[in-house]
């Protein structure tokens, strides 16, 4: 099974790369992030003629999460089920057979002096507490998505000047410590511990994919009982050399279930 995650940073707008990407790699499971669209206009259609059932929550210019699945999902939600604000355009899970998929979009924290770094805390916290109430180590999850977090000095590129930046911090890096802590596994990290494999290149810095000046902030994270029957993962840059490109990369994992 070959899962993807990828944020679109605007679905419409990247329908073209995401529709050649899927018709070239044919992933079981795609997840999307910042589709940035109202559910009345979310372009369904194309995706569900390449052969995909479309489960979407969003909402216009922001946010906005989706999964395309091969296989119809025995069931799906969207949002955290806390007494907090569920954030529906940011958390999707579905149910395919025994596996359990998990595709977040991150809070990005704007500034560490901003309110909303504060919630980005927040947010794994609940996070961690969603797996806690919903799940089980032992069972076969996957939590994908853009997790708006570099989680070591490898994971960016110049990160010796980014201890105060909101997706390299102490604090996120604790937090989200905290949330893997539930049992889950870096599946690209598993396949590939060497630096200098980014999958956010920012459009403000020139040639940012050729120069490697990039982040890897996207991530699949598994159960270690699925974890250990991943058999690899890889970034694939051409979505993000393409014309037009979301300013993140495609990053796929591939298991044996």
């Amino acid at each position: 099974m070959k899962i993807a995650t990828f944020n679109v940073n605007s679905v419409r707008s990247r329908m073209g790369i995401l529709l050649e990407w899927l018709e070239t790699s044919s992933p079981d499971v795609m997840c999307l992030q910042e589709t940035k669209v109202v559910d009345a206009d979310f372009p369904v259609e194309p995706l569900r003629n390449a052969g995909y059932h479309v489960l979407f929550c969003g909402e216009k210019s922001y946010n906005g999460v989706a999964i395309l699945s091969r296989q119809v999902p025995l069931s799906s939600s969207f949002g955290l089920d806390d007494d907090g604000s569920p954030d529906s355009t940011r958390l999707a899970c579905v149910k395919l057979g025994k596996l359990w998929v998990v595709n977040t979009y991150v809070p990005q924290g704007r500034d560490i002096e901003h309110p909303m770094y504060r919630y980005k805390i927040e947010w794994f916290e609940r996070l961690r507490r969603y797996f806690d109430r919903n799940f089980t180590p032992s069972q076969s999850l996957v939590w994908v998505g853009d997790l708006n977090i570099a989680p070591a000095s490898p994971d960016i590129h110049n990160s010796s000047e980014q201890a105060n930046h909101v997706c390299y911090h102490r604090d996120v890096r604790r937090a989200f410590e905290k949330t893997m802590e539930w049992g889950f596994v870096d599946v690209f990290r598993k396949h590939h511990p060497e630096p200098g494999q980014y999958t956010f290149f920012d459009y403000r810095v020139r040639d940012s994919v050729g120069r490697g000046l990039g982040w890897r902030i996207d991530h699949v994270m598994a159960s270690r009982s699925l974890a250990a029957k991943s058999s690899g993962a890889w970034i694939d840059l051409v979505p993000r050399r393409a014309e037009k490109p979301s300013d993140h990369a495609v990053l796929v994992a591939e298991f044996t279930i």
